[in-house]
């Protein structure tokens, strides 16, 4: 399992050198856009649409947009500078809680930690005291740029992290519109429901669900890959350094057209005169 993350929990003077590893994994199942003509995957450039010119990636600069359409320029030293002052490597627990006060809107996403080198013990020990006390640890980790909040506990004898929504990242279920306010149900409709949602009971086995959709679309590939329905992108003419140089010539012709039509016109204007002049001089 691919070790995204290095670092410690602390809690109290208590520190466990740990391993974080991605708990779930997308199974999307994802396409290539490709040209119509030829089946050759498109490329996706960087523009600018004022300089007409392709951007690299050392050209490009972070900027904050403000309410007026105006940027602020954040340097790249900034940011290291604010994420240096954030990022000491550690989970911070910050309090226990009960579990169940957690409501699950603000679950992100999940992430194993495994004990690093030497860590073991206190691992284990961190283990069983969330086990025995039925609590879970709330903690703070940086991210990704990101200073994230977490929840820590055992899943499967595994100590699992799971990073949490900020209270102001939660968008208030009142701006929904046309949620029915109080009304008055039907004591028998309401009956009913309760007496369907009691047969429908189950316990929690996740391993009977799956997707659908992802299954029938997986099974259509693979019998347009058995049925030999597939295509083979042609291979990218490889450009030499004289057909590049060609292109920018070319490029910077057309780009100048006009200027070089208005040069023409008046060239073509002062050729005449000097015609016009040298027969005169003949005739005289």
């Amino acid at each position: 399992m691919h070790t995204m993350w290095k670092g410690s929990i602390q809690f109290g003077l208590v520190n466990i050198p740990i391993k974080m590893h991605a708990a779930t994994e997308d199974k999307d199942v994802s396409f290539r856009s490709l040209h119509h003509k030829c089946h050759t995957p498109i490329k996706y450039e960087k523009i600018c649409p004022v300089c007409e010119e392709k951007v690299e990636k050392e050209d490009i600069v972070k900027g904050y947009e403000t309410t007026n359409g105006s940027f602020v320029i954040v340097t790249e030293e900034e940011l290291a500078s604010l994420k240096k002052a954030a990022e000491d490597k550690a989970v911070e627990i910050l309090d226990f809680i009960n579990i169940d006060e957690i409501d699950p809107i603000y679950f992100n996403r999940s992430y194993y930690l495994g004990p690093n080198d030497g860590g073991t013990r206190a691992y284990a020990l961190l283990r069983q005291a969330l086990a025995d006390s039925r609590k879970v640890g709330i903690a703070k980790i940086m991210i990704r740029s990101k200073e994230q909040l977490a929840v820590l506990r055992v899943y499967n004898k595994t100590l699992l992290m799971e990073t949490l929504h900020y209270p102001d990242e939660i968008r208030d279920a009142a701006d929904v519109p046309n949620v029915p306010g109080e009304e008055n149900v039907a004591e028998k409709e309401l009956d009913t429901a309760k007496m369907l949602i009691d047969q429908l009971t189950a316990p929690f086995e996740p391993e009977k669900y799956e997707d659908d959709y992802r299954k029938r679309l997986l099974e259509l590939i693979s019998a347009k890959e058995k049925g030999e329905e597939t295509v083979t992108a042609k291979k990218e003419p490889k450009k030499d350094n004289v057909t590049d140089l060609m292109e920018a010539l070319q490029a910077s012709v057309d780009k100048n057209k006009k200027k070089t039509g208005k040069k023409k016109t008046t060239s073509n204007t002062s050729k005449k005169r000097t015609a016009a002049a040298t027969r005169k001089k003949a005739t005289s």
